[in-house]
C-alpha cells in the first residue's frame, strides 16, 4: 500500500489542500490570542467584609467565624485562609482546577446568603466577592491626581465613571481604589455643650439619623390633573448638616452647630495613596483568574480615552504599570527565535545537499507544518505563549526530518536511472512505512506530559500538544507534498553541475567524513577503554544532576518589584505616612526606577495600619543596571541602612503565581493548631532555626 500514491498523482489537488492548510493557519495566528504562559490559575475568589470601628477580635468572631463556617461546606474547596483586622475580613477561597469559575461563584453566593442571619446586624455592607486571586499583581494601574480639585471629588470621579465601566469588562477580576476618599460629613460632637443641654451622643446620632432621610411626599390626584410631590430631604454638605434642628431647649431650637463641629471630610481619613512623590487615587485592575492578560489589558486601553473625556479638565489620569509590555516582548523574542531557526535549518540543508532544488522541498514543509499547527492550536483553544512558541521552536528541528528522509530516499531510486515519477511512487512507498512509526515514536516521548495533573500538567499540557501536532502535521506533509514536488523538481544527480563552493563544500564535508571513520576505528579498538569513558561519563551526569540548582521556575525579570513595607504595630497612621513617602523618596533616587504607587491604610486590600504596599515599575533593560533581582537587593540595603524603622520586603513580579495571598517573601510556611499556646512556645523556636 503506497498512501503518498493518490497525491503524487494529482499534483493540483495537492497543492489547494496544502495552500487552505497555510491560509487556515495564518488566520488562525491572527485570532490566537498572547500571554506569557498557558492559564494555570486555581479558580480563586475573594470574600470581603467591611466592619469599621471593629477589632480583630470581633471581626474574627462574628464576622469571619460564621462565613467561613458556610464555606467550609461547599465541594470542591481544597484551600480557605482568612485574616481579620481592625474593621476588615479576608477570607481567600481556592477551588480545584476542575472546578469552573462560574460554578463556584454560585456556590460562594449561596454559602453568603446562609451566613446572612449570622452576622451582624449593623454592618455597613454585606460581604462582597469578588473573582480575582489576590496574589496576582495588577495588570495595570492608574492615578488620578488634581492640582485644583481636593482627593475627595477625584475619588467620587473616579469611583462614578472609570470603576464601573472598567469592572464591566470580561477578563476584569477586580477594581480596586487606593488611598480613595469618599467624599462624606463629619461630626464631632462637644462633650461639654452636649452636657450642658442634657443630652448624649445618642441622642445626636438619633437626630442627625432621623432628621437625614428621604421618604415619598405622596401627591395631589385632582379631577383633571395628577401631580407627585418630590422634594429631597438628603443632607450633602456640611453647611446644611449645620442648621440641623436636633434638639428643644426651653422651646429654643438646638442646631447640630451648636454642639458639634462640622465639616466637610472623608469617609475614611486612614487612607492614602502615592502616585510617584505625589497624592493620587490609585486605581488598580486586577484580571479573572484564567482570563488572557494581554486581552483584558487591551480593552481596558481601548475604553479609557473614552472614559477620560467624561473627567473634568482639573483630573489627570497617569498610567503606571502595564504588565503587558514586558509580555509582549519576550514573546516577540520568541517569535524572532523561531524564524531565526527555520533559516538556519534551511541553510543548513542547503550546505549539506549542495542542491537547490533539493533544499525547496523541506523548507517549503517545514514552515507550513508550523503554520498548519496554529489551526489546531486554536481549535484547542490554545495561545501563543511562551511554551507554546519554544515547541514551534523545538518542532523545527523535528518537522524537517521526515521531508529530507523521503527527499533522500527518492534521489536514491531517482540514482538507479528511474524517471522521476516513478522514483517518487517507489521512494514513497518504501519509506512510507518509517515515517510513520518514527513520528509515532516522537509523539510517544510526549505522552508523560499530557498524563501529568495539577498545575505541572496544566502549565506543559499546551507545549507537548502543540509539539505532537507539529510532528504529526509534518507526517502529512511529508506523506503528500513532498513525495510530490519530488516527482517535478528532483533530477538526476549526473544532470547536476556544480560550481567551485559546492566542490569546495563537498571537499570539506568528505573530509569530516572520513576523520570520523579514522577516530570511530580507534573507538572500536579500544572496547575498554571506551567502556570506562561511557561509565565515567554516566556517573558525571548523574552528579552533575545532583549538584544542580532546582526549581518550580525559573526566575523572570518582568520589569515589576512588588514591596510591602512595614513598621512596628503601635506606628500611627500619620508615622506610617511619612515612613512610606520616604521609602517612596528612597526607591525613585535609583536610576533604575522609572515610576511607584505606594499606598497606605485598611481598605480591604492591605489588612492593618502598620503595612502599605508599593507596585515598582523598572525602566527598560537596556536603561538601567542590573535585572530585578539585583536592584530589589540593592534597595532592601539602602531601605534598612536609612530607614531603621522600617521594614520593607521586595520581590520581581513573576508571570506565573500560583500562590493564592501576598506572601512578604518568596517562601512562606503557615503553622496551625487548636492551642494558642503552642504557638507562643514553637514559632520563636522555628524562626530561630530557620
Amino acid at each position: 500500500m503506497n498512501p503518498s500514491r493518490l497525491f503524487i498523482e494529482r499534483p493540483v489537488a495537492t497543492t489547494l489542500l496544502m495552500v487552505a492548510l497555510l491560509l487556515t493557519g495564518i488566520f488562525a495566528y491572527r485570532l490566537l490570542g498572547v500571554s506569557a504562559l498557558p492559564e494555570v490559575d486555581y479558580p480563586t475568589i475573594q470574600v470581603t467584609t467591611l466592619y469599621p470601628g471593629a477589632g480583630p477580635e470581633v471581626t474574627s468572631a462574628s464576622v469571619t467565624a460564621p462565613l467561613e463556617r458556610q464555606f467550609g461546606q461547599m465541594p470542591g474547596l481544597t484551600q480557605m485562609f482568612s485574616s481579620s483586622s481592625g474593621g476588615s475580613s479576608l477570607i481567600t477561597l481556592r477551588f480545584g482546577l476542575g472546578m469552573s469559575l462560574d460554578v463556584a461563584e454560585q456556590q460562594v453566593q449561596a454559602a453568603i446568603n446562609a451566613a446572612s442571619n449570622l452576622l451582624p446586624s449593623d454592618l455597613p455592607a454585606p460581604p462582597v466577592y469578588n473573582k480575582v486571586n489576590p496574589a496576582d499583581t495588577p495588570i495595570a494601574t492608574l492615578a488620578l491626581s488634581s492640582s485644583s480639585l481636593p482627593l475627595t471629588q477625584v475619588q467620587d470621579f473616579a469611583d462614578s465613571r472609570l470603576v464601573p465601566k472598567l469592572s464591566q469588562l470580561s477578563g476584569v477580576g477586580l477594581v480596586t481604589m487606593s488611598g480613595g476618599m469618599k467624599p462624606a460629613v463629619r461630626v464631632r460632637a462637644n462633650p461639654v455643650a452636649l452636657a450642658a443641654r442634657g443630652m448624649s451622643t445618642e441622642d445626636l446620632r438619633t437626630a442627625i439619623a432621623s432628621g437625614n432621610v428621604n421618604q415619598p411626599k405622596g401627591g395631589f390626584d385632582g379631577p383633571e390633573r395628577s401631580t407627585t410631590l418630590e422634594a429631597n430631604d438628603q443632607l450633602i454638605s456640611a453647611e446644611q448638616y449645620k442648621t440641623l434642628v436636633v434638639s428643644y431647649k426651653d422651646g429654643i431650637p438646638v442646631t447640630l452647630d451648636d454642639v458639634a463641629d462640622v465639616v466637610d471630610d472623608a469617609e475614611n481619613n486612614r487612607l492614602a495613596a502615592w502616585a510617584n512623590s505625589s497624592a493620587a487615587v490609585v486605581i488598580n485592575i486586577q484580571r479573572q483568574p484564567g482570563a488572557n492578560v494581554i486581552k483584558v489589558a487591551d480593552s481596558v486601553k481601548a475604553l479609557l480615552p473614552k472614559l477620560i473625556e467624561t473627567l473634568p479638565e482639573g483630573v489627570t489620569v497617569t498610567p503606571l504599570t502595564d504588565r503587558t509590555i514586558t509580555i509582549r516582548a519576550s514573546v516577540r523574542d520568541v517569535q524572532e527565535e523561531m524564524f531565526t531557526a527555520i533559516l538556519l535549518v534551511v541553510a543548513v540543508i542547503f550546505v549539506f545537499l549542495r542542491n537547490w532544488r533539493a533544499t525547496i522541498i523541506p523548507a517549503v514543509a517545514v514552515p507550513l507544518s508550523l503554520v498548519g499547527t496554529f489551526a489546531l492550536m486554536y481549535a484547542f483553544g490554545f495561545s501563543l505563549n511562551n511554551l507554546t512558541l519554544m515547541a514551534l521552536t523545538i518542532a523545527t528541528g523535528f518537522v524537517v526530518d521526515d521531508a529530507i528522509v523521503v527527499v533522500e530516499n527518492i534521489a536514491r531510486h531517482l540514482e538507479e536511472g528511474k524517471t522521476p515519477l516513478q522514483a517518487a511512487f517507489d521512494g514513497a512507498k518504501q519509506i512510507g512505512f518509517t515515517i510513520i512509526s518514527l513520528t509515532i515514536s516522537l509523539v510517544a516521548v510526549l505522552i508523560p506530559l499530557l498524563f501529568m495533573g495539577d498545575v505541572v500538567g496544566r502549565l506543559f499540557r499546551e507545549f507537548a500538544i502543540t509539539l505532537a501536532i507539529a510532528i504529526l502535521i509534518s507526517m502529512v506533509i511529508s506523506l503528500t507534498l513532498t513525495p510530490m514536488m519530488c516527482s517535478r523538481l528532483l533530477k538526476p544527480e549526473s544532470e547536476h553541475k556544480e560550481g567551485p563552493i559546492g566542490r569546495a563544500v563537498a571537499g570539506f564535508l568528505d573530509g569530516i567524513v572520513h576523520w570520523y571513520g579514522r577516530t570511530l576505528d580507534v573507538v572500536l579498538q579500544q572496547k575498554f577503554l571506551t567502556g570506562v569513558v561511557f561509565l565515567l561519563t554516566l556517573a558525571a551526569t548523574v552528579l552533575v544532576y545532583q549538584l544542580a540548582p532546582k526549581g518550580f521556575f525559573p526566575d523572570q525579570d518582568t520589569g515589576l518589584i512588588q514591596a510591602i513595607t512595614e513598621a512596628p504595630e503601635s506606628t500611627s497612621f500619620e508615622a506610617m505616612s511619612t515612613l512610606q513617602q520616604k521609602m517612596a523618596a528612597l526607591v525613585l533616587k535609583d536610576d533604575a526606577v522609572a515610576s511607584l504607587s505606594s499606598f497606605i491604610g485598611v481598605d480591604g486590600v492591605n489588612t492593618t495600619l502598620n503595612s502599605g504596599r508599593m507596585l515598582i515599575n523598572l525602566k527598560p533593560l537596556e536603561n538601567r543596571t542590573g535585572n530585578a533581582q539585583e536592584i530589589s537587593r540593592r534597595l532592601q540595603e539602602r531601605a534598612e541602612h536609612d530607614l531603621p524603622g522600617m521594614r520593607v520586603y521586595l520581590q520581581p513580579v513573576q508571570d506565573l503565581t500560583i500562590d493564592d495571598r501576598v506572601s512578604r517573601t518568596q517562601y512562606q510556611f503557615t503553622l496551625d493548631s487548636t492551642d494558642p499556646k503552642l504557638f507562643d512556645e514553637w514559632v520563636p523556636k522555628i524562626i530561630e532555626t530557620l
